[in-house]
């Protein structure tokens, strides 16, 4: 690819700028919501997953494990999750989610919906599943170059 055109289209910028202003747009939107987008996101690990440990949840969310923990400890506090030990040495939490925590889940899906439908309005489903083909590709093409801990 020319590096005329990566300099115009500024990809990674544009990348940013969206996601940066879908999460604000998604944390304005649930501000009646008992839970943020973030926690949101970790209860539908739970509801499409089961249980798992907290290490999974922060590789399919690609959320650092302090993060994790202080979202996982919230939604505790809410009722929302339950997190039992097993012992092999070390603590190791295994993560569940409560009836009540699929309830705000199910509640909560509208809206996050509804901010997505926002966020993606004029857009046909071709270019929707063609942005998703290019964004898919671009990980591809980088996530075997970068070192990340979660």
């Amino acid at each position: 690819m020319q590096k005329e055109i990566l300099q115009q289209t500024k990809i990674g910028y544009s990348i940013a700028k969206a996601g940066l202003l879908s999460r604000i747009f998604a944390i304005q939107s649930l501000s009646s919501c008992p839970i943020t987008p973030e926690q949101y996101t970790v209860l539908g690990v739970l509801v499409s997953h089961g249980a798992v440990y907290q290490r999974e949840i922060s590789a399919i969310t690609l959320k650092d494990r302090a993060n994790v923990t202080r979202i996982l400890n919230i939604l505790e506090k809410l009722e929302c999750i339950t997190k039992k030990t097993e012992v092999n040495g070390k603590k190791i939490y295994k993560i569940y989610i409560t009836e009540k925590g699929e309830k705000i889940y199910r509640e909560t899906q509208p809206l996050i919906l509804k901010v997505w439908e926002e966020s993606t309005k004029g857009l046909t489903e071709e270019e929707l599943l063609m942005c998703s083909k290019i964004l898919q590709k671009i990980t591809d093409n980088i996530k075997d170059k970068v070192n990340i801990q979660i």
